[in-house]
Parts: structure tokens; sequence; C-alpha cells
């Protein structure tokens, strides 16, 4: 065994740079694979977060509107004291909400606008900076996107015509896609030229009920949908990040086939190099077994020392990557850097398919005579 493992460590530090390179191909393989799931996960946090820290645990919304996000709801006149009638409904917050267009600074950002009772809930979860809108020309404006646009409490912001001064920057609201921003209900009502109108009502059922019935008592109301937070959640997912999910599952695919053809390249090449001595080891009574280990042992070095670089390389990258860019979150899992190391095992695994067949096909002889 240390016979091979002698043999092996002399092939791979035989040309040190050749090593280097294999090591580094890895590493950027591992590095984009981690960094592109993250983003992925990142991505799906940012999307239902106004979801997972609203109050309540249904939602109302107009009829054959299953998501937040990604329609325009409207309910009917009326429905929210329908509503509070239904058994197990303990309270309904009334929000108002709608994507717009910002210009700021002359730039077109797209932003979606929550109009909200301060007394009641439904807005910010967290404040950065400042306090709530107290009147209907005061609003909560996203803090990450005030620091890309220079803007701090007390500037006005223009929506659909009218000026609103920013009186609290909120955390934690932001997206690459899109952005939070929260005036009064009324002020959004008067926006929008919808007195008195409701996107959504966001539910909270008494201790012990029974969501299901409540859910089939809610949906018997004529012009609403009423699911669950979580439904609503899904869906939202499925409307926007699986359209960016498939490419990004491709190029993760595409980053894992460029690592174990890397690796495959520097081993194939380090094996037939060494031709000759691989061609003793046979003559002299070595079975092939004993040569695919060593093989596989120079695969598996030069993977796995890629992997583990790969790992802290994707976490200095994100790292970077949310300070440069902070509407961008890039979640790890703890379970991401055992994936990355079993990822470095089956490019190793893969990497030294060819190699070993070219020690398979050696014949001592021919090796002898050239």
């Amino acid at each position: 065994m240390a016979g091979r493992m002698s043999l092996a460590r002399r092939n791979l530090l035989q040309e040190k740079t050749r090593m280097a390179l294999s090591v580094g191909g890895v590493a950027l393989a591992v590095m984009l694979t981690l960094v592109l799931n993250a983003f992925l996960s990142g991505m799906n946090r940012q999307i239902t977060s106004y979801l997972d820290h609203s109050p309540g645990s249904l939602v109302v919304a107009q009829e054959d509107v299953v998501n937040l996000l990604g329609a325009t709801s409207l309910l009917p006149g009326g429905i929210m004291s329908q509503v509070e009638a239904v058994r197990s409904v303990d309270e309904a917050i009334p929000i108002l909400s709608q994507f717009v267009i910002l210009d700021l600074h002359g730039k077109k950002q797209p932003a979606y606008m929550v109009g909200y009772d301060p007394d009641e809930g439904g807005g910010p979860w967290e404040l950065f900076a400042g306090r709530q809108p107290r009147t209907k020309r005061e609003m909560v404006f996203d803090q990450v996107l005030a620091e890309r646009h220079g803007l701090k409490i007390g500037d006005e912001v223009e929506v659909l015509g009218k000026d609103f001064t920013i009186v609290g920057l909120s955390d934690g609201t932001t997206s690459w896609m899109t952005s939070f921003f929260f005036l009064q209900k009324a002020a959004a009502e008067n926006l929008l030229l919808s007195p008195g109108s409701t996107s959504f009502l966001l539910l909270t059922t008494s201790e012990g009920a029974d969501l299901e019935s409540t859910l089939q008592r809610l949906n018997n109301l004529p012009g609403v949908n009423a699911l669950t937070k979580q439904e609503m959640a899904v869906n939202d997912l499925k409307l926007f990040a699986q359209v960016f999910s498939t490419p990004l599952k491709l190029m993760v695919s595409i980053a894992f086939l460029v690592g174990t053809m890397v690796v495959g390249l520097v081993i194939y090449t380090a094996t037939v190099e060494r031709q000759r001595e691989y061609g003793v080891l046979k003559a002299i009574g070595a079975r092939n077994g004993v040569l695919y280990q060593v093989v596989l042992v120079q695969a598996l070095a030069a993977s796995l020392t890629g992997s583990l670089a790969g790992v802290l390389l994707a976490y200095g990258v994100a790292q970077w990557i949310m300070a440069v860019r902070p509407q961008f979150l890039i979640v790890f899992d703890p379970s991401d850097a055992v994936w990355a190391l079993l990822s470095g095992l089956g490019m190793a695994l893969l990497a030294a398919l060819f190699p070993a067949r070219v020690v398979a096909g050696l014949a001592p002889a021919e090796i002898f005579r050239r």
C-alpha cells in the first residue's frame, strides 16, 4: 500500500504546475456549484420574505388568485366583515399591494408597494432606521435600495406622480428582482384611485382551529380564494424561482463536468507519461487492481484537495458578492460542504475511468520494445 501511495504522490508532484492547475480547476468548479446553489436558496428566501414575516396563517385573495407577487388582487367590497364573521377567524388585516415602477435618478426601478395600517400590521417587519409612516405622505423605504440610490431619511420619492417622504428604512425587504416599500393603506388607495380597496386579507385564527375547515368556510364566500401562507409561498416560488432554477442547475451540472474533465486530463496525462513504470509493475506481477488504485489515489488527491479549497473559496466569494451587491442573498446550508466533498469524490471516480483503461491495456512486452 505504501508503494502505491508513493507512486501516486510522485506522479502528481512530478509536475507541480499541472497539479496546481488540476486542484484549481476542481476548486473553481466546486466554488461555482456551491455559490449557484446558495444563490438559489437565497433567491427562494427573498421571494417569500413578506409572507414569511407577515402576521397570520391564512391569506384571502381575489377569486382565482393564488400568488402574492405574481397577480393583481382586488377583493369584493364588504368582504372583510364577512370574513371576520367566519368562525375561527380572530383577526383580519387588510393590505393593498401593487407592483409599480419608480424613477430613481433617471433609472427605472420595479418595486412592490404595500399599503397597510401601522396600527394593525402587515408592514415592514424590521426597521433599519426611522419609524412607521404617520401621514398619507410618508413611507418606509427599503434600506438596500435607498443606499444604492443615495437616499436617506427625509428625502422624497415620487410614486405614481405623488411625492412621499422617507421616514423609515426597512431591513430584509429587498431582492435582486425587486424591493418592497410601505405606505399607509389610505395613501395607497389614493394612488391607485381605489378608495376602500383591499388586495389581500391576512388572517389570524383562534388557537387550535382546524385550518381546513376554516378554509372551506372562507372559500364559500363569494369572489374570494383562501389559502394558507405556505401554499401561497409555494405558488410564488413556482412562478418566479423555477424560471431561474433550471438554468442555474444546468450551470451546476456544467461546472461538475468541467471539474471532472480537468482532473481526468491531468491524471490521464500523468498516466500516459509513465506507461513504462506501469509496464514494469505489470511485468513483475502487479495486477490491474493494484494499478487502478494508484490512478484512483491520484484522482482522489487532486479532487478532494480542490473540493476543500473550493468550499473556502465559495464562502469568501459569497461574502464579497453580498458586500458589493447587497440585493443578492447567498445562503449556504451546513450540508453544502458535505455535498461539495461528495462531488469531489464523484469527480475523482469519473476522472479515473480513462486513465484506468490505459493501464488495463498496457502490454509489458510492447512497453519494453519502445
